[in-house]
Formats: C-alpha cells, sequence, structure tokens
C-alpha cells in the first residue's frame, strides 16, 4: 500500500506544476489534460492506499512496519495510513482432520483420523499474532494433536482402544483443552472418525469374539436344560406328591366306608339283640296267656321289620321253632305241626 501512495504523491507532484503554469490555448491537449489525469490517478492511488478491508469472521491487526500497534479492526472497510498494515486473522470455527499412527500399550499399531474443531480467541488475535503468528496452525495445533492423541493412546491395550472409545476421545480432548487454552485457542468439538488395526489383529478379535458367542450359546442351551429338568422335577414331585395326597384320601376314604360298615353291622347286631331281648320278655311276663294268634302278630312284626324283601330259602316246623324260644326263654310253649315261614 505503501508503494502506491509512494507512486501517487510522485503522479500529484508532477500533476500540479503542469497544471499551474500558463499556456495558450492551442497548449490545453498538451499540457491542462495530462496535468487533470494525472491529478486524478494520484489522488486515486493515495485513496486506495489509505483503505484497508477486514472480511466477515475475522480480527484486524494493525502493524506499522512490522510492529504490532494496540489497536484491531472490526470486520468491514477501514481508512489507515498508508504506513499501516493490516493483518486478518481467522476467528471463525475451523475444522482440522488429522491421520496419525499410534501405538497402544501392548504394541499393537493403530491408525487413526482425528478431526478437531478450533477457533482463536477473538479478544486475543492480536497476542496470537504476537506470540505465534498466522501459521498457529502448524506450529502449535498440529504438534499438540499429535502428541496428546499418541501419548492416551499409549494408555490403552488394543482391546481396550475398542471397548473404551468414547472415554479414550473425552481424555483427549481434555488434554488438548488444556493445552491449547494456553495459546488462546479454543476447541470446539474432538472426535476420532477412524480407528484402523492391522489385520492379524482385526482377525484374532473377530476369532474371539465368535468363540465368546458359542460360549453364550453353549451355556445358554444349558441354563435351558436346567431349566427344563428343574421344571420336570417340580412337576414329578408335585404329582407324586398329590399321588400321596390322593391316596391318603382313598385310605381315610376306605377306612370311613369300613367304620361305617362296622357301625352299620353293630347296629345291626345291637337291633337284632335288642329284638330277641324284647321277645324273651313277652314271653317271660305271661307266657300262659300267650295264644298262636299273639305269637304269630308278633313274630309277624318282627320279622316284617326284619324281612329285606327276600322270600325265604328254608322252611322249619312251629315244633323246632318252640324249641327255639323255649332254649331263648325257657318257658315257651310247645306245640305240635308244622309251619312255613310266609
Amino acid at each position: 500500500m505503501i508503494a502506491l501512495f509512494v507512486v501517487g504523491l510522485i503522479l500529484l507532484a508532477i500533476a500540479i506544476p503542469l497544471f499551474l503554469l500558463k499556456a495558450k490555448a492551442k497548449r490545453f491537449l498538451t499540457r491542462i489534460l495530462p496535468a487533470t489525469v494525472l491529478g486524478l490517478i494520484a489522488v486515486v492511488l493515495i485513496t486506495v492506499s489509505c483503505i484497508r478491508t477486514v472480511p466477515t469472521g475475522h480480527t484486524g491487526i494493525v502493524t506499522v512496519f512490522g510492529k504490532v500497534e494496540n489497536e484491531t479492526y472490526e470486520a468491514g472497510v477501514h481508512f489507515a495510513a498508508p504506513w499501516k498494515s493490516v493483518v486478518n486473522m481467522d476467528n471463525r470455527n475451523q475444522k482440522a482432520s488429522i491421520d496419525l499412527s499410534c501405538f497402544s500399550s501392548d504394541i499393537q499399531e493403530v491408525a487413526v483420523t482425528y478431526t478437531l474443531n478450533y477457533q482463536i480467541s477473538k479478544t486475543n488475535a492480536q497476542t496470537i499474532y504476537k506470540d505465534i503468528g498466522v501459521s498457529y496452525y502448524e506450529t502449535v495445533i498440529l504438534p499438540r494433536v499429535q502428541e496428546a492423541v499418541k501419548s492416551e493412546m499409549a494408555k490403552y491395550t488394543a482391546e481396550q482402544l475398542l471397548s473404551n472409545r468414547s472415554q479414550l476421545s473425552e481424555d483427549i480432548r481434555g488434554v488438548l483443552t488444556d493445552k491449547l487454552a494456553a495459546y488462546n485457542i479454543v476447541v470446539v468439538d474432538a472426535s476420532m472418525e477412524n480407528l484402523d488395526f492391522s489385520d492379524a489383529f482385526t482377525d484374532a478379535v473377530e476369532a474371539k469374539q465368535v468363540a465368546e458367542q458359542k460360549s453364550k450359546q453353549a451355556q445358554i442351551e444349558q441354563d435351558q436344560k436346567n431349566m427344563e429338568a428343574a421344571a420336570a422335577a417340580k412337576r414329578a414331585q408335585i404329582e407324586a406328591e398329590a399321588a400321596a395326597k390322593v391316596a391318603v384320601i382313598a385310605a381315610n376314604a376306605d377306612l370311613d366306608v369300613v367304620k361305617i360298615q362296622a357301625d352299620a353291622a353293630e347296629y345291626a347286631g345291637q337291633k337284632d339283640a335288642a329284638i330277641i331281648g324284647q321277645v324273651r320278655d313277652i314271653f317271660a311276663k305271661d307266657p300262659k296267656n300267650l295264644t298262636d294268634e299273639d305269637m304269630e302278630k308278633l313274630l309277624l312284626y318282627y320279622y316284617i321289620q326284619k324281612w329285606n324283601g327276600v322270600l325265604p330259602e328254608t322252611y322249619f316246623s312251629s315244633e323246632d321253632f318252640y324249641q327255639l324260644l323255649a332254649s331263648l326263654g325257657g318257658n315257651a310253649p310247645t306245640t305240635g305241626g308244622t309251619t312255613t315261614a310266609p
């Protein structure tokens, strides 16, 4: 810009004397017009040399012959002395993807693609330019990313890197945030986009996963069999207990039947004994006044009480019956003849 300013001054210095010289009218084209054109060109060059433009998302750092001034320019158009230069510092969110080759704690080589989103602190853009310059990515960010990623990955085995990927990403981001903050660089976001292991390690991991899956499947099948066996044993136990209860119930029922039958037999025996006793008592009271008709009615009454509706198949004479009664009562009358039971 200062070169334009100098050229403009030179042209202006030439144009002014030409314009001021007195000349005849026929000299207008040779003196007045060139002086006017040179003056306009000089003014344009001087004006352009004083214009400074700062793009959106940038901060203008003002320098004078390489020395950083205390003032900065915001985005827009500014007028400054031609000897002042403006360096535009990008303070927008920037992205960098870095391919790295690292080693795990068990000496497994790992290829990783690490992506970092960052931006410089707008209020400290002047300090960054003073201390680092415009190539702060190559000077500060790239070495710190390489150091943080490699050092953190070396804390994990290759297998742990797979299962603790999110934790590893957070650890690296924390380290970078602290380290870059010292240089007024803000970490917006960071992530590992790719982890690539050697073919041998990948095959080994795959084989291990297959073996684990088979082991889990076998365990599931064994658990299923154990559950089925336990269920079968439980069913057998329930069935055995049910059968035992049924047997007890049946035994109790049989016992109740036996008791009922025994009670019925006892009752029948007592009833028969009572009837015989009553008959004996009747004969004992007044055996002489009992007629054959009374005897027949009495026997018929007791016979009906005992008769089960089945006709008798055995017949005996009245003499035998009287002898039976005599043996029971001792004073029963005796008579001859033959009697047929009804």
